[in-house]
């Protein structure tokens, strides 16, 4: 028995130690393989790198307007003030947009895009008017959101104007230290995008007395008493069916959706 276990451990001491040959191989391909990889990538990290920082294969060189209306892509340009020559990644696409926002009110949004490799481009939207302010000759415009944004000479064509009829004393005088007169205006300007299209290209103008009382007067000379800028659908279709129910009427009162009323001729 002695014997018998000192062969064995001859034997065992015969057996190499550690992973197959094959095994160390493959352990060695993957090291190496590895090793490659982590060398490719700082490579091509470093090249990225100088592309974008270092070389002149991504620099600005041409800077587009669209969307623009009223304003001109000269003004935009001049007023985002975009780096030509600076790397395209250097670019602070959102210090562009704050810079025309401020600068130029007209625009409603803007977006700045890298349009790689050499161009910026600025996609204005602009504000559209709902109302108008007069005042001393000039027309100051109201856009959707209630926001006074630019005066211009001349009424742009077919936008209503907006008379604000409410005295600081009176009956009238509770609605505005309510509601302030941003928040009448508001209401003015929801009133005029709600009406039906057909009388909001014939509207003159909007009215308003008080949160309550809100009036259009129409080209023609008829006159609508709308009341508050709520239940806007309700009134709108209301008005529909008396402008075709009483067409010679001069004067339509939708204040009360459900009881609408006409009257004059």
């Amino acid at each position: 028995m002695a014997g018998s276990t000192t062969a064995e451990r001859g034997e065992r001491r015969r057996e190499p130690s550690g992973p197959p040959p094959a095994r160390r191989r493959l352990r060695r391909r993957h090291l190496r393989l590895i090793v490659i990889l982590a060398v490719a990538l700082v490579f091509l990290g470093s090249g990225t790198f100088w592309l974008l920082y270092g070389s002149d294969l991504a620099r600005v060189e041409r800077v587009s307007v669209s969307g623009t209306r009223v304003l001109t892509p000269g003004e935009v340009r001049e007023i985002a003030d975009v780096p030509v020559g600076d790397q395209m990644v250097a670019v602070d696409t959102d210090a562009i947009a704050a810079r025309l926002r401020d600068e130029l009110p007209r625009i409603g949004t803007v977006d700045v895009v890298r349009s790689w490799p050499h161009e910026i481009e600025l996609n204005i939207t602009e504000r559209t008017p709902v109302l108008v302010v007069e005042k001393g000759g000039e027309f100051t415009e109201i856009d959707g959101e209630g926001v006074r944004y630019a005066t211009v000479s001349r009424a742009p064509k077919g936008v209503p104007r907006l008379e604000l009829s409410v005295r600081r004393s009176g009956t009238t005088a509770a609605s505005l230290r309510r509601f302030g007169e941003g928040r009448l205006v508001r209401e003015a300007v929801r009133v005029a995008r709600e009406v039906p299209d057909a009388v909001a290209r014939a509207t003159r103008s909007v009215k308003v007395r008080s949160y309550d009382d809100i009036s259009l007067e129409l080209a023609d000379g008829r006159a609508i008493s709308w009341g508050s800028g709520e239940n806007g659908a309700a009134k709108g279709r209301a008005l529909t069916a008396l402008l075709k129910a009483a067409p010679n009427a001069r004067h339509f009162d939708v204040s009360v959706p459900t009881a609408p009323a006409s009257s004059g001729s």
